[in-house]
């Protein structure tokens, strides 16, 4: 069951250390920070050396970082070494109940072994994964992820970093990416920049992170993002000299910088800082543009009750309340909503199919919160529609005088093909509704719905150019090519 219910899903999270005698332990909390971007499965592969050779060990698995990892006792003397990196996924391509699909993926290979932790959705995987198959490739995975280690294996340059490099600019899509080999750790972005990564410093060894999140619970200092079409190679430390690093750019051919704005309105923790920015900056952001554009007031003059449907849209909800009482309207932000967080990945119940009960085992309304109050009810997005039109009917059960519905972003009308698990097109309700608003006011239940729009989304982050972000589903306009004959389940086997 996906406890994140009918809500777009961000493909993986991944970390990384180079030269630290705590690599994988560094590694395992960094994930945790990490498991909103992933909660299918995990793994953590770990650089070890012995008898003067090096060696890789991994250990992965379906579940929770906490139930892959449940006993450090059990785990850690297995992935003892100087370096890791992780993986949290979430299944974009490839079959999520497979285990051969759970990363980091490693090989060993004429130079030496290999490994990758990947962020992002290849658009092109199609057509590089059916030229290495004709060359003799044989995959072990259904993930795209896998033709980045056939691409390295097969590259005719002598060199292993210009292998990588040679690879990455034959790749088409969304990637930030963790390579580690016997000498080196090795952090890449495309050159849209679709997805974060970032990197930073623990006890003078580099760590490299989705997030920024995972930096600050290891106490790591944060030192710039990886720059968007930018190879950062770490290399093995000497002994008696200090760690170093130096980048490479991969081939641009003039893409501009398409950075993902769902990063900002959800995927990434209110903590983090991505793409140079504050998310709960740019999420409050959110919310008081929402808030300007589309305020709520009660009939008999009583204050507006404002909700979040926690945790993700908590920030926005607090920066519309703010913006209502900064307009002179009377508003208060109140825990409407109470979400259980004890659920775990599986839980029994009567009638797996009842949407409602699904609802009511995460949510339960606040009855002395919402009773007879006009209430504003702040979300960041809306997919398929079936969850909210459930939580509304369960919000009505309180007996509000009213509820408002107010989305911190765009109607989602096209499917991402850059690392988020939309559904198909024909699923998504702005698209059936064929963008009529009142039409999914109407199914969804609400007194009033309002959304942003692309303008707003882009106001929020007015520090930038504009340009600078993706909108594609939202818009339709893919900034890459995309191979649309994609289909996820050609992966489900």
């Amino acid at each position: 069951m996906n406890y994140e219910l009918d809500k777009p899903t961000c493909s993986c999270g991944i970390f990384g250390v180079s030269d630290h005698p705590d690599a994988s332990v560094l590694t395992y909390y960094g994930l945790h920070a990490l498991q909103h971007r992933g909660q299918e499965a995990s793994g953590i592969l770990a650089r070890a050396g012995e008898n003067g050779k090096t060696g890789f060990r991994i250990i992965k698995g379906h579940g929770l970082v906490s139930e892959v990892f449940a006993d450090i006792h059990e785990w850690g003397p297995s992935l003892q070494g100087d370096a890791a990196i992780g993986h949290n996924r979430y299944s974009t391509t490839g079959a999520s109940n497979s285990r051969k699909n759970i990363q980091p993926f490693r090989v060993n290979y004429h130079s030496g072994n290999l490994a990758v932790a990947h962020n992002g959705n290849l658009t092109n995987e199609n057509r590089l994964r059916d030229s290495l198959v004709k060359e003799g490739a044989i995959f072990q995975t259904t993930s795209d992820t896998e033709v980045i280690l056939h691409l390295i294996a097969r590259s005719k340059k002598s060199d292993q970093i210009e292998q990588i490099t040679d690879a990455l600019n034959q790749l088409e899509g969304a990637f930030s990416l963790l390579i580690l080999t016997d000498n080196y750790l090795v952090a890449a972005r495309d050159s849209f920049g679709f997805r974060p990564l970032a990197l930073g410093e623990i006890d003078g060894r580099y760590v490299v992170a989705s997030e920024t999140c995972a930096f600050d619970i290891i106490s790591a200092r944060y030192i710039r993002d990886i720059e968007p079409g930018e190879v950062v190679i770490i290399p093995r430390k000497e002994e008696n000299k200090a760690q170093d690093l130096f980048s490479l750019r991969l081939r641009n051919d003039n893409p501009t910088i398409k950075h993902c704005i769902f990063e900002y309105i959800y995927f990434s923790r209110p903590d983090s800082r991505i793409f140079g920015h504050s998310v709960d900056k740019i999420r409050r952001r959110l919310g008081k543009i929402l808030a300007k554009n589309y305020p709520v007031t009660d009939p008999e003059g009583e204050k507006v009750v404002v909700i979040s449907v926690p945790d993700s849209s908590n920030t926005a909800a607090l920066g519309y309340a703010q913006q209502l009482e900064n307009d002179g309207y009377k508003a208060k932000f109140e825990i409407g909503l109470l979400r259980s967080h004890y659920i775990g990945r599986t839980f029994i119940q009567p009638g797996q199919d009842n949407r409602e009960m699904k609802v009511k085992i995460k949510f339960n309304p606040v009855r002395g919160v919402l009773e007879n109050k006009t209430v504003v009810v702040v979300d960041d997005s809306i997919v398929r529609g079936t969850t909210s039109r459930q939580l509304i009917s369960l919000i009505r059960e309180a007996n509000p005088k009213s509820i408002h519905l107010r989305i911190s972003s765009p109607p989602i009308m096209h499917p991402c093909y850059y690392g988020m698990d939309f559904p198909s097109k024909e699923e998504l309700i702005a698209n059936e509704m064929h963008g009529d608003i009142d039409k999914i006011k109407e199914y969804i239940g609400v007194d009033s719905l309002k959304y942003l729009t692309i303008d707003n989304i882009l106001e929020s982050v007015k520090e930038d150019d504009p340009q600078n972000y993706c909108t594609a589903c939202f818009s339709g306009i893919y900034p890459s090519k995309v191979d649309f004959s994609f289909k996820k389940e050609k992966y489900e086997a």
